[in-house]
């Protein structure tokens, strides 16, 4: 497979630094309420890779479950929000803007479009999909919740938060 080439990225105060290897400088904007509150903004836009092609340089990310079936990874000084995995995945997301070039990714589709703050949303043309229709996600979820919707939601609710 042909690549895209090595791309490096870090955190806002520099202590987390990483280089991967990119198959396609090809990204994602995630509409889901979890990445929009980890990220507090009201989309996180992703890149996703493979877990064996990244390295991180200098310190390593602090790690949040944000679920029971991912974690997130983000600098404890300063705060950037910089990768989001699921447990059982080869594959990880980090985020464009840890990115120190990051024009040179494109972004090539909108996904959980049904949690989208409209007010907000730029229609541009890009492919989208629901959270609900990704049979992965859900395959995932069911075997960690069960037969609980996908969400914040749930989380909170397992967590003993209302």
């Amino acid at each position: 497979m042909e690549h895209a080439g090595d791309f490096e990225g870090g955190c806002l105060c520099g202590a987390i630094r990483y280089r991967v290897r990119l198959d396609k400088a090809e990204g994602y904007y995630c509409h889901c309420r979890m990445c929009q509150l980890a990220f507090g903004s009201v989309f996180a836009p992703w890149i996703n890779v493979a877990v064996a092609d990244l390295v991180w340089l200098g310190d390593l990310p602090k790690r949040y479950a944000s679920s029971r079936i991912a974690e997130r990874g983000f600098c404890g000084q300063c705060g950037t929000p910089l990768s989001f995995h699921f447990n059982d995945s080869p594959r990880m997301d980090l985020s464009i803007g840890s990115f120190d070039q990051p024009d040179r990714i494109r972004p090539v589709s909108h996904f959980a479009i049904e949690t989208r703050v409209a007010t907000w949303h730029v229609p541009d043309g890009l492919p989208e999909e629901r959270a609900a229709d990704f049979a992965a996600l859900n395959a995932r979820w069911q075997k960690a919740y069960g037969d609980a919707a996908p969400g914040l939601a749930t989380v909170r609710a397992a967590q003993g938060q209302a």
